[in-house]
């Protein structure tokens, strides 16, 4: 205690059930600090799995049915679980097997990206299956967001550089022996007047 007082420091118990208990001289405030950032970063390197749901209906259509396929495809290439939901109405319910050959059917289309986990069973109307990718999650990519194209009608704002260079260009183009002849006596065109 004195030797912490000495210093300017904190007397920091390390491990208190030893015999003795274990301590050490340091700055409390510096170690409180430390322990807060190395807290932080492993959270910002864990990776969290997601699930994603993937719904169809025992009369999905082929197209349909493709486009379901795809996404579930897309979350397991980018390491989310993915949770395919068959949907029962009515007397669809009776046709049990129908929802779980649409199950088996994503699960066989994705068995290149990950495999069943939990096979399909019912949960009151619906049926669900879930998909593991094989793949760990890597660290998930930014979303791009795509830029808009400007309206037709809509001039972007050009910097004074390229309007030079346009102005320089556009002058060697234009042979300055050529002459152009105006004939003085013909009639000026009236202009065209919007009608109101």
């Amino acid at each position: 205690m004195r030797l912490a007082n000495e210093r300017g420091l904190d007397l920091i118990e390390v491990a208190p059930n030893g015999r003795p208990p274990v301590c050490k001289i340091a700055d409390y405030g510096q170690l409180k600090y430390d322990r807060k950032k190395r807290a932080a970063s492993a959270r910002k390197n864990q990776v969290q799995v997601q699930t994603k749901e993937v719904k169809v209906r025992p009369k999905t259509d082929e197209h349909d049915m493709a486009v379901k396929v795809r996404h579930a495809r897309r979350f397991l290439d980018v390491g989310d679980k993915v949770k395919v939901t068959v949907r029962f109405r009515g007397r669809e319910l009776a046709h049990r097997d129908i929802g779980a050959q649409q199950c088996l059917r994503v699960a066989k289309e994705c068995e290149d990206l990950g495999s069943i986990e939990s096979h399909p069973r019912m949960d009151g109307r619906q049926m669900f299956m879930i998909l593991q990718p094989f793949n760990k999650p890597a660290v998930r990519p930014a979303r791009v967001r795509k830029t808009k194209k400007p309206s037709p009608g809509v001039q972007l704002p050009v910097d004074e550089t390229s309007e030079v260079e346009a102005a320089q260009t556009s002058a060697e183009e234009v042979d300055e022996t050529s002459e152009v002849e105006v004939d003085e006596t013909s009639e000026p065109v009236p202009e065209a007047t919007p009608e109101g």
